[in-house]
């Protein structure tokens, strides 16, 4: 397993110095627009086409092939280069997708019609770094979490037709981990607004297991963690409010009583099996959850196994609530709070699997569903759509991320396919 992670480190290590490179060029652009000043910034929309071939293959191929329970159906909202985590617009049909690369995507449905009709490249003149994470506030603002900064878009809804969007840094490129802890590994940053209205951000450690030199470092700063901020310039108020999570992929706040749960992805290179994946609940601020001492559930890893717990940790120790299939990556999540589906998905937890990129058996790439109990628990945890894996086992979509669209049905990225779909409800005459 070292070998294999040697090997990766050395094919990536060029890729990583790029993007942070192309990130850290670019402040010129972002001091003008900051100012409300024409940026004169070279650019391109970069359009992807929606009614083509590949779109109507995605339909024969893929999408033909998915399974709902009764009465749900599954369509193609967008074409979409290498689909990560969505926000979702409050009034244009909206959806700013991320990536693993260098652009956030805007895909809208200019016809209300529930299916985007372009999907472009959103502030062109940026140049982002693995903006794997936007999120989008209530009142309007939009955030996108980079692999070391944060940027506040305030009025991207206004700005969607144009070049020149207004783009503040929360947090400044290389102030978010310190720049000698940048990686190509677990920088996949998602966010959430709290209900404290803080911003919160969650950034895994880029180790398969961290070592022990890293670990007061990656506890004073968050990376293995998860921190909140304030959302406006000002005072930023850090802070770190977890720690001890590998690499968590997705995280949303309970809108009926505020609690926090975030999905983690947990240790390779331990059996096919082994071990679990988590959905953690956050019963409180400053938790730990087991890393690196615990590989996912009660499972030790082989690093740490002789090592005793110190107290510190031990006793803010939380479990997970749920205990999901081991390898099978569990991504973006959220509660689901609108009238389409039936009653019983009222604040069920939607969370998509992604897929193991290593484990001999193939497993996830599914979409699951969490139901909570009177007391805000995981009582039930079910397979909500299948269907992205062959008979042999070949995964022919992967989904990374699932979000509440404004009709109140839910979209689902791949980022295999590059595509979204949404799912509908409609009871049976």
């Amino acid at each position: 397993m070292k070998k294999i992670i040697t090997i990766l480190t050395s094919l990536f290590f060029a890729l990583s110095v790029v993007f942070s490179l192309q990130a850290k060029d670019d402040q010129e652009v972002i001091d003008k627009l900051s100012s409300f000043k024409a940026s004169g910034a070279d650019y391109s929309w970069d359009r992807v086409p929606q009614d083509t071939k590949y779109a109507d293959n995605i339909r024969k191929n893929i999408i033909s092939k998915l399974k709902l329970p009764a009465n749900f159906k599954v369509e193609l909202f967008a074409v979409v280069p290498d689909a990560r985590n969505m926000a979702i617009s409050r009034n244009k049909g909206a959806v700013w997708i991320g990536t693993r690369k260098d652009r956030v995507w805007q895909a809208t449905d200019r016809d209300m019609d529930n299916v985007a009709d372009t999907v472009e490249k959103f502030a062109p003149n940026i140049k982002f770094d693995i903006p794997n994470g936007p999120c989008y506030s209530a009142d309007g603002h939009l955030y996108i979490a980079e692999r070391n900064r944060v940027l506040w878009f305030p009025a991207a809804e206004y700005f969607m037709e144009s070049p020149d969007t207004v783009a503040i840094p929360i947090i400044n490129q290389g102030e978010l981990i310190p720049e000698a802890e940048e990686s190509y590994n677990h920088t996949g940053r998602v966010c959430a607004i709290g209900p404290d209205n803080k911003l919160y951000v969650s950034m895994g450690q880029p180790f398969n297991v961290s070592p022990p030199d890293k670990q007061k470092l990656y506890n004073e700063v968050g990376i293995g963690g998860m921190i909140s901020f304030n959302r406006f310039p000002g005072e930023l108020d850090r802070k770190t409010v977890a720690t001890g999570i590998r690499n968590s992929g997705g995280h949303a706040f309970n809108p009926k009583d505020g609690t926090l749960w975030f999905t983690d992805n947990q240790v390779d290179g331990m059996g096919d099996e082994t071990p679990p994946g988590e959905l953690n609940k956050m019963p409180k601020m400053g938790m730990w959850y087991g890393h690196p001492y615990y590989g996912g559930g009660n499972v030790r890893t082989d690093d740490y196994k002789n090592d005793k717990i110190p107290q510190d940790l031990a006793s803010r120790y939380v479990k997970p609530q749920v205990e999901m299939k081991a390898h099978a990556a569990d991504l973006g999540m959220m509660f689901y709070n609108a009238d389409m589906f039936p009653k019983k998905y009222d604040n069920a937890i939607f969370s998509a699997q992604h897929g193991s990129w290593n484990a001999v058996v193939p497993r996830g790439a599914q979409v699951m569903v969490t139901y909570l109990d009177d007391k805000g628990n995981a009582k039930k945890t079910e397979p909500f759509m299948t269907g992205c894996m062959t008979e042999r086992g070949t995964y022919i979509c992967r989904p990374v991320d699932v979000q509440q669209y404004i009709d109140g049905s839910i979209l689902v990225s791949d980022d295999k396919a590059g595509a979204v779909y949404r799912i509908t409800y409609a009871a049976a005459e």
